[in-house]
C-alpha cells in the first residue's frame, strides 16, 4: 500500500470511529471509555487539534473539540453525559494519571 492510499484509509478508519462514538454509541460514556481503554472522546479531540497544530493549523481545546464531536463540547454533554458515580470517578483518578499524565 502506497504512502496517500495508507493516509486515505487510516483517515477513512477515524472518521468512522468517530461516527461509531458520536452516532452509533453516544451512550457509552467518556469516563467508561477512559477507564477500560485508556482514553476517550475527549483524548480524540485532543489529537486531533494536535494534529492541526504539527500542520500550522492553530486550534484552541475548544476549537478541537467542537470539530470532533460537530456541537460545543457544552452542549454534548448536555445530551449525552450522565454524572459519574464514586467508583467512575475514582478509576478515572488512576486512569488520567497513567495514561494522561498528573498535568492533563
Amino acid at each position: 500500500m502506497d504512502d496517500a492510499t495508507r493516509t486515505e484509509v487510516e483517515a477513512a478508519a477515524f472518521r468512522r470511529l468517530r461516527q461509531h462514538l458520536l452516532d452509533d454509541r453516544p451512550d457509552a460514556q467518556n469516563i467508561d471509555l477512559m477507564n477500560l481503554a485508556g482514553f476517550c472522546r475527549n483524548c480524540l479531540s485532543r489529537w486531533y487539534g494536535e494534529a492541526a497544530e504539527a500542520r500550522g493549523v492553530p486550534m484552541t481545546k475548544e476549537e478541537a473539540r467542537e470539530a470532533f464531536y460537530g456541537m460545543p463540547f457544552d452542549e454534548w454533554k448536555a445530551r449525552h453525559q450522565q454524572e459519574a458515580s464514586p467508583q467512575q470517578r475514582d478509576a478515572f483518578q488512576t486512569s488520567f494519571a497513567k495514561n494522561v499524565g498528573a498535568e492533563g
